[in-house]
């Protein structure tokens, strides 16, 4: 019995021993992933003559909370952040009213060559954007839509390959008992995909919303190469022009405004992560 109680003693010590190591391990790696944004946020709150102070301050002596009036003023920000956010919310309605319809043909529908199609979906994937750019903003200038938010949200409407698998992989873990017993009901098949799929497909949507809003808010090739005038433009080409006016002069402002762009994605993955994280894990385990 004392040989037992020794065992499980070693036992119980080692295993805190592993648990402090990991905690330290984290806390290393993640103090090391936020050396980055805590430099921006020192330097949105530095005067302008103590930017390029060498060596450099990590804690201004006085903080310049004014950075982010001047930093947000100089330029229209506010029209700016409606335009991002006018894509980014219709970017995540084509998102949720194509890909989960999609992906949910390929998962539980049967039809003649329903695999062939699902596999020239993915090959999809395989193409570089860069391939495509050409020939798409060639067609979306014989139809007028250049300078238009349309190129931008079209898109959406019409699915994206990664969703479409990430979704299948998630429909094909959900019991086909439960679309029976709908069908049992009186339930056709868009009842059963609205009453059953959606319903417990929360984490994988979550998943999706995010990585949609992320895509579209931080987007910075399409918007360049569509919008020409000056009042559709997104953040992230009021950011370029930032940069191009000020030149390499004023780096607090812009990491004051650069603090400010990317606030709505950490309050979005802040409030979602257990949906992301839950979608992550579970998406996959059957195909």
């Amino acid at each position: 019995m004392n040989l037992a109680m020794g065992f499980e003693w070693t036992k119980s010590r080692r295993k805190a021993a592993a648990d402090i190591v990991t905690y330290i391990l984290l806390f290393v790696l993640g103090t090391i992933i936020l050396i980055p944004v805590f430099w921006m946020l020192s330097t949105a709150l530095k005067a302008d003559s103590e930017v390029f102070l060498f060596p450099p301050e990590w804690i201004p002596k006085t903080l310049h909370w004014d950075n982010f009036r001047r930093g947000l003023t100089f330029l229209p920000f506010g029209r700016y952040f409606l335009n991002t956010s006018t894509i980014t919310l219709a970017a995540i309605i084509g998102q949720l009213l194509s890909s989960p319809l999609v992906a949910y043909a390929f998962a539980r529908l049967r039809a003649r060559g329903k695999n062939v199609l699902f596999m020239l979906i993915l090959g999809t994937m395989m193409l570089p954007s860069q391939v495509t750019m050409i020939p798409v903003f060639v067609l979306f200038k014989m139809l007028g839509w250049v300078d238009t938010f349309i190129p931008l949200i079209l898109p959406n409407f019409f699915g994206s390959a990664y969703f479409i698998f990430l979704l299948r992989q998630f429909f094909l873990t959900i019991p086909p008992e439960l679309a029976d017993a709908a069908k049992i009901d009186g339930c056709g098949y868009f009842g059963t995909y609205s009453r059953i799929y959606l319903p417990l497909s929360k984490p994988a949507l979550a998943t999706m919303v995010i990585f949609t809003f992320m895509w579209n808010w931080n987007d910075f090739m399409n918007p360049l190469i569509y919008l020409s005038s000056s009042e559709k433009w997104t953040l992230t080409l009021g950011l370029s022009r930032f940069t191009g006016m000020y030149g390499m002069t004023a780096w607090n402002l812009l990491m004051a405004a650069s603090l400010v762009t990317i606030l709505p994605c950490v309050v979005l993955f802040f409030f979602a992560q257990r949906y992301f994280i839950q979608g992550i894990v579970i998406t996959g385990v059957k195909g």
